[in-house]
């Protein structure tokens, strides 16, 4: 799977750095869209990700922010079987005022129902300094939910983990930086 992500998501440009969705610079760029793109990649993936899931105990929903986490719930989801009870859900970055109609979830929660009480499991694709995915576990926790988790593809190794814990949620990287670049 390393060798997956370094060639289908890893891009590496020292002259010319990225601006990664935190604001940083970076020489090092994970694009993890053709990863989860990918048959047997999204295999793999779901499979880690049910693994990890069970471990943690009962969880009720999975689900992230879109765009990263909108393929990987669907992985996730397709993964969990025929009789499943895992629920799935997007939460958008700008609310469009349509989803949660029938669900009755707020404005930019999207997908299944949501409800006070929820075990819920964080999935993230890319993982720098966690704020994104930190403002998610934000609302979840003011709907009532639980936040057992965050499950990421690829922690950069910039402060995510960190700044999880100091928060009271574990994050879970399926593969670090240095795991993809030797460094």
């Amino acid at each position: 799977m390393r060798r997956l992500i370094r060639e289908l998501a890893y891009l590496h440009s020292p002259d010319e750095p990225f601006t990664l969705a935190s604001g940083r610079l970076s020489p090092h760029f994970f694009d993890m869209k053709p990863v989860m793109m990918n048959p047997e990649c999204a295999h793999i993936l779901g499979v880690l990700i049910h693994q990890i899931i069970e471990d943690t105990g009962g969880v009720d929903a999975i689900g992230g922010l879109e765009l990263g986490a909108v393929p990987l719930t669907g992985i996730v989801i397709a993964k969990s079987g025929k009789g499943s009870d895992l629920r799935g859900f997007i939460v958008r970055k700008e609310p469009k005022g349509r989803g949660g109609r029938k669900t009755g979830n707020p404005p930019g929660v999207e997908g299944s129902t949501i409800s006070s009480g929820d075990r819920i499991v964080l999935l993230e694709d890319v993982t720098t300094t966690g704020g994104s995915a930190i403002s998610c576990a934000d609302l979840l926790e003011e709907m009532g939910c639980i936040v057992t988790a965050c499950i990421t593809i690829l922690d950069r190794e910039e402060g995510g983990v960190e700044a999880f814990e100091k928060r009271g949620i574990p994050l879970i990287p399926l593969f670090k930086k240095s795991d993809i670049t030797g460094g």
